[in-house]
């Protein structure tokens, strides 16, 4: 599985991004990270191949999560399920 990355001026956490490229709340995260200038990494799991699919699902479900979209990943530790606009914010500190 191929992440693409996003520059911003922000990188003080490390931003892992699951989405969908037709879902509204993942747009919402990529643009709630983006306006803030939060350089991140994402992969839009729809596009996946099946056995990228497996390693995704493997990768939420080993970290506690659900799989939904959006799943944020925070420094490798803290995993937000959902667009939680206040949640993301105070993880990422804006």
């Amino acid at each position: 599985m191929k992440a693409t990355k996003v520059k911003g001026k922000s990188n003080k956490h490390k931003v892992l991004l699951y989405a969908l490229s037709t879902c509204v709340w993942c747009k919402k995260a990529k643009k709630l990270l983006a306006d803030n200038s939060i350089e991140y990494e994402y992969v839009d799991v729809d596009l996946c191949s099946d056995g990228e699919y497996e390693q995704i699902r493997d990768d939420i479900t080993r970290r506690g999560g659900h799989v939904s979209f959006p799943t944020l990943i925070i420094d490798d530790e803290k995993l937000i399920t959902g667009f939680d606009e206040d949640e993301i914010r105070e993880a990422l500190e804006i």
